[in-house]
């Protein structure tokens, strides 16, 4: 058998031992180009054997140069050494850093919070009656909105930023603040707009499952389905005034009890995944004790207000294909407390007034007409313009809404609603707490393009008495009522 020529035989042995090598460290960035040719080299070596093995070698005289093309592979080697980096020591990995394979890291506390909000910029144009009164008389105005019926033109009406989130499985936090809260100037009495304003303050204690929760510090009052349901929630542009009057702001200082059974909460998960507008993170049962004097406002006597509360979901498909996927939500809650209104003269009433509420409420979810009403009944402090004191009075009214809810694509809705509300009571919350009369209907369209964005449009024909003990007589009017909101 013929000898391979000398030439070749050294590199043949040349490659195979470097195939034989240990594999190189991986080299600095600049090196890049060098291994790129030595590959090249050892690639075109490959192959020149394989064509070698493939046919009879043929005789070549001793001495006689064999031409490849190639560096000599001494010399490619020498450099592929030269070039080598030293060993680098391997850097100790943190016992912390290590995690069974596919097991994330537990999140920190501070990671499980996030922070969401939303804006309403409002503007309301009166189309018709008077804008003004003589001195004595009522203007056309509304308990919730003093861009209702006044000179005024684009006002923010709310701008909400939140933070909340699971501490751990035992507690919740939830923080809530106001940048658009307004306060009147000490010399004339001018409002002064968008000073920051805590709204909620609280922590929620977990039990049985997350079906118990026990919540501490400023937050909702249980009274009152409207007023437990988010105002980015709500389909009218402003709560209704009598369940509202028992707790205007909504919020006090306080504890509160709340229950959910999972079969409740599973009704009202599968609503909300649906886009229904629900009352919020309530439970279905609730106990609460407060201050009572009212949101961000120092207790005056030592009585607590105590509320009840209990708001109970049915599905309807037992009764028939017509009422297949609806639910009917209705409930009812209780109210005792003392209160002592702030006085035109300065300080609280020196008298604590006795209140005492009840208020039903049933909702029937838009699929696609719904239903939605409450109704108040009680007593609660009023000015009296005879004995010129805040006196213990009744109070009574309520609302009766009818809506519609129309999904024109996969992410638009528009919901279409009529409402008619009265109220005959005392305002608790206004200065000297003077009594308010409210006969309203509204006529109003809620268009979400996404859930982003909500513009509702209403057309409102109002009849009021204002809410100034100084002032007397109704007021008429009708206005055209925008609400742009956008949540984030």
């Amino acid at each position: 058998m013929a000898m391979l020529p000398i030439s070749r035989s050294i590199r043949f042995f040349l490659l195979a031992g470097s195939m034989l090598l240990p594999p190189v460290p991986a080299l600095a960035a600049d090196q890049t180009q060098l291994i790129k040719d030595l590959q090249r080299q050892i690639d075109e070596l490959k192959a020149e054997v394989r064509a070698m093995r493939a046919a009879a070698p043929a005789a070549v005289p001793a001495g006689q140069p064999v031409a490849t093309g190639t560096a000599s592979p001494p010399a490619a080697a020498a450099q592929l050494a030269a070039a080598a980096p030293a060993p680098v020591p391997a850097t100790p990995v943190p016992a912390s850093a290590h995690h069974a394979e596919g097991q994330k890291r537990p999140k920190e506390w501070y990671e499980r919070l996030q922070l969401r909000g939303y804006v309403q910029v409002r503007q309301n144009e009166q189309i018709a009656g008077a804008k003004d009164a003589p001195p004595g008389v009522s203007r056309l105005r509304s308990v919730h909105d003093a861009g209702f019926g006044d000179a005024g033109n684009f006002e923010l009406r709310r701008a909400r930023l939140v933070v909340q989130g699971d501490v751990s499985r035992l507690m919740s936090v939830y923080v809530q603040a106001e940048l658009a809260a307004a306060v009147n100037a000490q010399s004339n009495g001018e409002r002064r707009e968008h000073f920051l304003q805590m709204r909620d303050a609280y922590a929620d204690f977990h039990f049985a499952d997350r079906q118990a929760t026990l919540r501490v510090g400023q937050s909702k009052v249980p009274f009152g389905w409207e007023n437990l349901q988010s105002s980015s929630n709500r389909i009218a542009i402003d709560r209704a005034d009598a369940a509202n009057s028992a707790v205007p702001g909504e919020r006090d200082l306080g504890a509160v009890l709340y229950y959910t059974p999972s079969r409740v909460q599973a009704i009202w998960d599968r609503l909300a995944a649906d886009r229904q507008k629900l009352f919020g993170n309530y439970g279905a049962l609730g106990f609460g004790v407060f201050n009572g004097q009212g949101i961000n406002r120092a207790e005056k006597n030592d009585g607590l207000m105590k509320v009840a509360m209990v708001s109970w979901p049915f599905r309807l498909d037992r009764l028939g294909t017509p009422f297949a996927g609806q639910v009917l939500e209705i409930g009812a809650q209780g109210m005792l407390n003392t209160v002592q209104p702030e006085l035109r003269s300065g300080g609280v009433s020196p008298v604590a007034i006795d209140e005492r509420r009840v208020n039903l409420h049933a909702v029937l979810y838009p699929n696609p007409i719904g239903f939605q009403t409450e109704w108040t009944w009680g007593r609660g402090p009023e000015w009296n313009r005879a004995t010129q004191a805040i006196t213990e009075a009744p109070l009574n009214g309520g609302y009766v809404q009818v809506m519609a809810r129309i999904a024109y694509s996969s992410k638009g809705l528009l919901m279409p609603y009529a409402r008619w509300q009265t109220y005959d009571g005392g305002w608790k919350a206004a200065t000297n707490a003077p009594r308010v009369s409210t006969r309203e209907i509204e006529l109003g369209v809620e268009w979400q393009p996404a859930k982003e964005v909500e513009l509702t449009v209403a057309y409102v024909r109002s009849r009021r008495s204002e809410a100034d003990e100084r002032r007397s007589g109704i007021a008429e009017g009708q206005l055209i009522r925008t609400q742009l909101q956008f949540n984030y």
